[in-house]
């Protein structure tokens, strides 16, 4: 998934997103410890779009905070 990709997408859709992506990335991690998989450079690849993921998430949420308190002041 492209950076752009992900910005578009809803804070609830990170969410499951995140989860759905840590959920294979925990399964990629296990067939690869019990049989070397093909392409072990995808762990990586995959583990840092989660990151690009909660990074984006955690950015969304305070831009929301932010947002919520500008509007009770």
């Amino acid at each position: 998934m492209k950076k752009e990709e992900i910005k578009e997408l809803s804070i609830q859709e990170l969410r499951a997103q995140i989860e759905a992506s840590e959920k294979a990335y925990r399964e990629l991690k296990v067939a690869h410890a019990i049989s070397p998989i093909d392409n072990p450079s995808k762990i990586t690849k995959d583990r840092r779009e989660i990151a690009r993921m909660k990074t984006v998430l955690r950015q969304k949420e305070l831009a929301a905070k932010a947002e919520t308190s500008e509007v009770n002041n």
